[in-house]
């Protein structure tokens, strides 16, 4: 899990523009917002993979797949400016979004609880 935040925060990085496209058009400044959260799944993926670490950066990963959620909903509430991607996953996405919160938590150390 550590890495697969890890490499979708670079990708906020290398494809930043793509991100923006994303981003609803009621926040502001969608080039900070896309490098911050990129930047956050960075953390939480290094976080997830040290144990001292784990618990915090599970939390953090919570916060930050709430805090994205919007950008997936705006997604799919305009499936015409997404073309390439099937209104199916545009939807499947919104879900997926508890699971992956459900998988992070399972990093919560048990002692730390």
């Amino acid at each position: 899990m550590g890495a697969m935040y890890i490499a979708a925060g670079i990708a906020h990085f290398a494809f930043t523009r793509r991100y923006e496209a994303i981003m609803p058009e009621y926040l502001p400044a969608h080039r900070e917002l896309v490098l911050a959260s990129g930047a956050a799944e960075i953390a939480c993926g290094v976080g997830i993979l040290m144990t001292a670490t784990q618990s915090a950066a599970a939390w953090g990963t919570v916060a930050l797949l709430i805090a994205v959620f919007p950008a997936n909903l705006w997604m799919a509430q305009h499936p015409d400016r997404f073309a390439p991607v099937p209104v199916w996953a545009l939807y499947a996405r919104l879900p997926l979004q508890f699971l992956l919160m459900a998988w992070a938590l399972r990093y919560r150390r048990q002692d730390a609880v």
